[in-house]
């Protein structure tokens, strides 16, 4: 008689593995950091969907969404740069500064869940 147990181990398998649906970990830390870097400027976002966008599409239509709003963005400070010369420039810059921040936390927040996020008002140039 053979000792050996008559139940085998089931084999080991790596854990689950995102679909092809499903972006991977590096994918929503990358689209996360796009929409992050927008906070300092459009550079970052511009130099890492440059580098990323043929390798990882969840990369590649975040990094054109976070560089949308940014060009959004740098568009409304410029109008509320010419309006400055009225009260209301200021008021409007100040609004903006806010909806930019408010709005990439969330956008970077949903990124890294894997959703592929889309701002409410954003000029969507980069297509």
């Amino acid at each position: 008689m053979s000792n050996a147990d008559p139940v085998s181990p089931l084999p080991e398998t790596p854990g689950p593995q995102p679909g092809p649906g499903i972006p991977s970990k590096d994918e929503r830390n990358l689209a996360m950091i796009c929409h992050l870097l927008g906070l300092v400027g459009f550079i970052g976002p511009l130099v890492i969907w440059l580098i990323k966008k043929d390798e990882s599409a969840v990369v590649d239509d975040q990094g054109k969404e976070s560089l949308n709003f940014q060009i959004t963005i740098l568009l409304a400070s410029l109008l509320s740069g010419v309006l400055a010369c009225f009260i209301v420039g200021f008021f409007l810059a100040i609004a903006v500064a806010i909806y930019d921040i408010v709005y990439i936390i969330i956008a970077a927040m949903r990124a890294n869940e894997g959703q592929l996020y889309r701002y409410p008002i954003c000029l969507r140039l980069i297509k």
